[in-house]
């Protein structure tokens, strides 16, 4: 951890874990922000089948409404890491701040999709900047010991109940008009952005941004990426509508073709490339980063599906859809209260596997009523069980995941996990969508999102397979 600088406050934190006025508003900030960022990937999802109504939108129109802030977080998060590293702390959560509420007025006052879509890949992108460095500031400013790790847990508090405030938020706006419920963060981000111009330390200097060498962002790279997730969902959406012969799905496909092996190229000719390859060949980190995509992929890809089958199907309310969705939104914010208590008696290893059962079950039961008729038989217990996955896996994945990497090694580990995460939000929910739209019933979506799922309990088992004398221990490395 970087020594703290001399405008910071960190030396305000006892070690009895007393916090200044000072410090305690720097929380208030970072964690209101995570708060907005993880109100973003839920509210959407109530949302879309009335945007796609006011902007007449099929489904496969309306799921760039979520991918759309998945593809700027998940393509741009190494880039954005970069930037923090040459640009400061300081300096790109501020400006990430103002951007994002820009972004949020945007996308609500316009007519055009493609102006929404953009808004929301902005908005993704500035999540990706601020999530991160929020952690990085909570790491440098709160001492270590029981002042961080109270910290960390507040923080990840707000981050766990945004996805049910989310929901809630915009089952209520929505009722009102999808405008609201696209532009309601921006006057909330402007008031945390007042707070932090006067409390976001500076922060110390990176020795890439000091040393006077040339700086190295890896633009290319970072456009390749995006282009290619892009290209894909493009490509993906279009084929229940054109087909797969028509230059309209093939030419996005062949495009995202050829922007991968502009990345493959640019990563492994680059002096400072945003992707180390060599950290791909670590399994453990490999492992995480397929479980966790699994598990965030089968989620989204499930709300999506029900979501348009409850809404556009069965005719229910956005308010109705939000407070159906709480069983699986709720254990998110239980996971941050008990996951290191839960890792540190069980392990990884076993809580991996066995939270991977959960959506694996879930789905399939899914299966048996592709047409949800009734809440409590064909719909409550696959959200009961996704959730007990996340409860069970999400966390221990987090901690699996860099957990035979060298220090210096696993910032850039954790910015390729959380890339992946967010690749899979992404690729399912456009998959899911082109399978379901115009069809009677959602098996095909639904037999693809177990296809996800069993991948996910596939990886978890191999972590099993791989540890067996340690998978009741804590992974501590190799």
């Amino acid at each position: 951890m970087p020594p703290p600088t001399q405008d910071s406050f960190g030396p305000s934190a006892a070690d009895d874990g007393r916090w200044s006025p000072r410090l305690w508003g720097l929380l208030f900030v970072l964690a209101g922000n995570m708060l907005i960022d993880a109100i973003e990937v839920s509210a959407m999802i109530v949302a879309m089948p009335s945007v796609g109504r006011g902007l007449g939108l099929a489904l496969t129109g309306a799921q760039w409404l979520v991918t759309g802030f998945a593809i700027g977080f998940g393509g741009l998060t190494l880039f954005g890491g970069r930037l923090v590293e040459l640009l400061g702390r300081r300096r790109v959560y501020l400006w990430a701040l103002l951007g994002f509420a820009v972004a949020s007025l945007a996308g609500a006052v316009t007519d055009e999709p493609a102006v929404l879509v953009a808004a929301r890949v902005l908005k993704g992108f500035f999540a990706a900047l601020t999530a991160p460095t929020g952690l990085a500031i909570i790491a440098s400013e709160f001492r270590a010991g029981r002042s961080r790790d109270r910290a960390v847990s507040v923080y990840a508090l707000f981050g766990g109940f945004g996805f049910a405030a989310g929901l809630l938020l915009s089952g209520l706006l929505t009722g009102v008009s999808w405008r609201w419920t696209v532009a309601f963060p921006a006057p909330v981000v402007l008031v945390l952005f007042a707070f932090a111009v006067r409390l976001v330390p500076r922060g110390p200097v990176s020795a890439a941004a000091s040393s006077g060498a040339p700086r190295r962002f890896d633009v290319t790279g970072a456009l390749a990426l995006t282009g290619v997730l892009v290209c894909l969902v493009g490509g993906i959406v279009s084929v229940p509508v054109h087909g797969w012969s028509d230059a309209r799905t093939a030419g996005p496909l062949v495009l995202a073709v050829v922007l991968g092996a502009v990345l493959v190229v640019a990563e492994r000719t680059g002096s400072r490339p945003l992707i180390q390859g060599r950290l791909l060949r670590n399994r453990t980190l490999v492992r995480s980063m397929a479980g966790a995509a699994a598990l965030n992929g089968v989620n989204l890809g499930l709300l999506l599906v029900l979501t348009a089958r409850l809404q556009t199907g069965l005719g229910w309310s956005p308010l109705r859809t939000a407070l159906a969705f709480l069983p699986v939104s709720v254990p998110l914010a239980v996971t941050a209260l008990l996951s290191r208590r839960l890792i540190a008696r069980y392990g990884t290893a076993r809580l991996i596997a066995l939270g991977a059962l959960g959506p694996v079950l879930g789905a399939a039961l899914c299966l048996r009523h592709p047409v949800p008729e009734h809440y409590v038989t064909d719909v409550l217990p696959t959200l009961l069980l996704v959730g007990a996955g996340f409860v069970l896996a999400f966390a221990a994945l987090n901690a699996q995941a860099t957990s035979q990497l060298a220090a210096v090694d696993r910032p850039a580990a954790v910015g390729l996990y959380q890339s992946a995460v967010q690749i899979s939000a992404v690729i399912v929910p456009a998959l899911a969508a082109a399978l379901a739209v115009g069809r009677a019933d959602d098996r095909p979506a639904l037999l693809l999102v177990t296809a996800v799922a069993v991948a996910g309990l596939a990886a978890g088992l191999g972590g099993l397979r791989a540890h067996p004398d340690r998978a009741g221990k804590p992974s501590t490395g190799e």
